[in-house]
């Protein structure tokens, strides 16, 4: 029997979730729903079909120490389980470079590679099963296998395909086209017809599959994927930047889909994380602490502080610790607006995120001004941060629980609750929490410069 694959693309950085997704912390390293982060439910669902040691993910080299702590808190994934991508060059080049590297692993042409993204969300995990196991089934048959997501709305933001009407013994149907978004008319016109699905973006197949179709739709590909996976990581800036579904998908010849009806979304815009969570008796969606009094239909994002909201209708409320956006309901896309002008004024609320986990524990920025900043740093036990300098700032800490244990210069002391120590500039130092307990700093920078680019590594690649 063939062996199965996963591979999770994870190498994403969109801010269509802004205020809360940041180019610092996109959206899969968030948890939307629940308390597990976009990614780590990707590798819980790759997982009830496959084993942990099986199971890669592409991503740039930023994403490094987020994505590999999450992910080992949830699973004993391979030591190997990141495959760095050199550059950010679309899903086609990130997904024939970790199929690369299986091969130079040694799967064999008949092996089954499961392909999905990091950062959507299935509510139905059992059909997500089921249909999962019939794509294997269809791709062990030498179709190249993408999971249709049944629709509920005329949506314009969405590719289609377009399924043959017959269905398979196996449960999967051969696709007959895939359709590009369409105008609301159109989608309209697709929502009658039942042949007609959104475009997961998840995909299966065999290498075998994989090299014939694109021997055949893209010659530029597959001359850089048959010199190997060392060839590929030194030319990967040069291939082309392409989707997988347009290199590849739209031109092959043995196409197959299998459809899923799992409470899918791949969570593009506040409007649609709101149709796929739990509402009350009103309407609303409600995640952290509110309340609402004549309150109906609204998504309330707001897990920094309480919001209260009253006798308002259709909207999106999203507070974070240094933003808050509202939009009326349907119209939440129109954040790339804001983000696109935030960029333009060179506002840090764009890329910095406020708080954010980290493979040492976590922290949160709670003020800052000109020249001071002030930051809850957790540090998890057994964990210690890089050692590092910085030009441009001094930096006071403050232990608040816990002990610490701090090497500045060289000299190494523990530093326990309430007590603190100072940080100079241009001074090598560490931070370690050498106990049992969960350590907490309070941390206070000073100087003329605060930005997160002025940490000098001397060790380690965990990033602040």
């Amino acid at each position: 029997m063939p062996s199965v694959y996963g591979l999770i693309l994870a190498g994403g950085s969109g801010t269509r979730l802004w205020p809360r997704s940041r180019e610092e912390m996109p959206k899969q390293f968030l948890a939307l729903r629940g308390n597990n982060t976009l990614v780590q439910d990707t590798v819980l669902r790759m997982l009830c079909a496959l084993p942990a040691e099986q199971i890669y993910t592409v991503a740039g080299s930023a994403w490094k120490s987020l994505l590999s702590y999450q992910a080992r808190e949830i699973a004993a994934v391979p030591d190997d389980f990141i495959i760095e991508e050199p550059a950010a060059r679309n899903t086609a080049p990130a997904i024939i470079l970790g199929c690369e590297f299986l091969r130079q692993k040694g799967i064999s042409d008949d092996d089954v590679i499961v392909v999905a993204p990091s950062d959507h969300i299935v509510k139905d995990e059992r059909a997500f099963q089921e249909a999962l196991s019939k794509a294997i089934s269809a791709a062990s048959a030498g179709y190249i296998v993408t999971l249709g997501i049944a629709p509920t709305r005329p949506d314009t933001g969405f590719g289609y395909i377009e399924k043959m009407p017959a269905t398979q013994e196996g449960g999967w149907s051969e696709v007959k086209r895939f359709v590009e978004k369409p105008d609301l008319l159109t989608a309209e016109e697709y929502i009658k017809n039942k042949n007609y699905f959104w475009n997961s973006g998840i995909f299966i197949f065999t290498s075998a599959a994989l090299y014939r179709e694109l021997a055949r739709t893209s010659s530029d590909l597959y001359e850089a994927a048959r010199n190997g996976y060392d060839f590929l990581l030194k030319n990967f800036e040069n291939i082309p930047s392409i989707a997988f579904d347009y290199a590849v998908m739209e031109h092959a010849s043995k196409v197959a889909m299998v459809g899923l009806d799992a409470g899918w979304s791949d969570v593009g815009s506040w409007d649609a994380l709101y149709d796929i969570l739990d509402k009350d008796s009103s309407g609303n969606a409600a995640i952290g602490d509110s309340i609402t009094e004549g309150t109906k239909n609204c998504l309330i994002d707001s897990r920094s502080r309480l919001t209260a909201i009253v006798d308002a209708e259709d909207l999106i409320v999203i507070d974070s610790p240094d933003a808050l956006f509202i939009s009326k309901k349907g119209a939440s896309q129109k954040v790339r607006g804001v983000v696109n002008r935030l960029k333009e004024r060179s506002r840090k609320e764009v890329n910095q995120a406020p708080e954010s986990a980290r493979p040492w524990g976590a922290y949160k920025i709670l003020c800052e001004e000109e020249r001071f900043k002030i930051k809850r740093i957790t540090v998890t036990p057994g964990k210690r941060l890089s050692l590092q300098y910085h030009h441009h700032r001094s930096e006071h800490w403050v232990v608040v629980k816990g002990t610490a244990l701090v090497t500045i210069d060289g000299q190494e002391k523990f530093v326990h609750d309430g007590e603190s120590v100072f940080i100079p500039q241009n001074v090598p130092h560490r931070l370690e929490n050498p106990g049992k307990i969960n350590l907490e700093i309070v941390e206070i920078q000073g100087g003329s410069y605060l930005g997160e680019d002025d940490i000098v590594r001397l060790d380690d690649d965990f990033s602040r």
